[in-house]
């Protein structure tokens, strides 16, 4: 079978990267690439590029960043690349103008077993909520955000190990996979497509902001430390040290959970020469990686040190 398919791509970060690649390796042909302008970033706020475009850029393929999809300038552009097929991989929401244009119409990959975790951040949320097991689907674009008709899906299961970037770089694997594999399907005239369950008992992953990222230590240790991994290493779980009248915001990336009975209220802070502890209703979470304010994310025990807290401090 030849691969003379005509693919437009669209996508932005990292996870979009090996997917595109994949397609590149299994000799696919890519017209184009459509990416986020660049952006801002870092203290010096220098223009940065996607990942997305490096890599694109690096393979010698055409670039292209419009701010308006609907613009007339890049509608006619896109609609000169002539696609029987576009992929779309983490990039942001399109009109029907756009998805609806190529002959076989438009497929997007998404980290999660949809149709549970619709949303920005599934990888985030299938921790935070204790999930077993995640996975990733193809499915038709339609008119809402992640509710067309189900290609193919492939199951990834989730251990206790992970976090949200560990997770993230299997799902990104397995994810490429699958887009070749549905990509192959479509252009054989093979594929077959579901419906999807659109009840509302399902869960969803909507973005995350940085009030939606403060630890309650009022919960129990496993909800705690589910939050804390699925929050690791991006954006951060975070919560803040109370000493009287001072308040020092701090992040968690890394913890453990010591299970038994305690008679400390949730939020207490233990501190030894080996351990920094907080208390939760059925035990402790012992913090094993933190950040402070101004400071590069550190092992504890490179904190433990220095570290002076006043004896009645607590997490609030």
């Amino acid at each position: 079978m030849s691969n003379r398919f005509n693919i437009v791509f669209m996508g932005t970060p990292e996870f979009a990267v090996t997917p595109l690649n994949a397609l590149l390796k299994a000799g696919y042909d890519i017209a184009a690439v459509i990416t986020s302008p660049d952006r801002p970033a870092g203290r010096g706020r220098k223009l940065t590029e996607s990942a997305v475009k490096k890599f694109a850029r690096e393979k010698g393929l055409p670039i292209l960043q419009p701010k308006n999809l609907k613009s007339k300038e890049f509608i006619s552009e896109l609609r000169g690349y002539n696609a029987d097929l576009q992929v779309v991989v983490a990039f942001r929401m399109l009109p029907e103008i756009v998805w609806a244009m190529p002959t076989f119409g438009t497929i997007n990959l998404h980290a999660s077993l949809l149709p549970d975790y619709r949303g920005a951040a599934p990888i985030n949320w299938v921790l935070i909520n204790g999930e077993s097991r995640t996975g990733v689907t193809t499915f038709f674009i339609d008119q809402k955000i992640d509710t067309g008709a189900i290609i193919d899906q492939e199951e990834v299961p989730i251990n206790s190990s992970d976090n949200a970037g560990t997770l993230h770089d299997k799902l990104m694997e397995v994810g490429a996979e699958l887009v070749v594999r549905t990509v192959e399907s479509i252009q054989r005239g093979t594929v077959k497509s579901v419906v999807q369950n659109h009840s509302d008992e399902l869960r969803q992953a909507p973005k995350l902001h940085t009030d939606m990222c403060r630890v309650n230590w009022h919960q129990n240790g496993d909800s705690v430390l589910n939050f804390i991994r699925g929050l690791s290493p991006y954006p951060g779980a975070w919560s803040e040290i109370m000493e009287g009248d001072a308040i020092t915001k701090v992040k968690i990336f890394e913890a453990e959970l010591e299970k038994g009975l305690n008679p400390d209220e949730p939020g207490t802070i233990i501190v030894t020469k080996d351990d920094f502890k907080i208390a939760v209703q059925d035990g402790y979470i012992a913090v094993k990686s933190i950040q402070f304010p101004g400071k590069k994310r550190l092992p504890i025990s490179e904190v433990l040190n220095g570290l002076r807290l006043e004896k009645n401090a607590h997490m609030v």
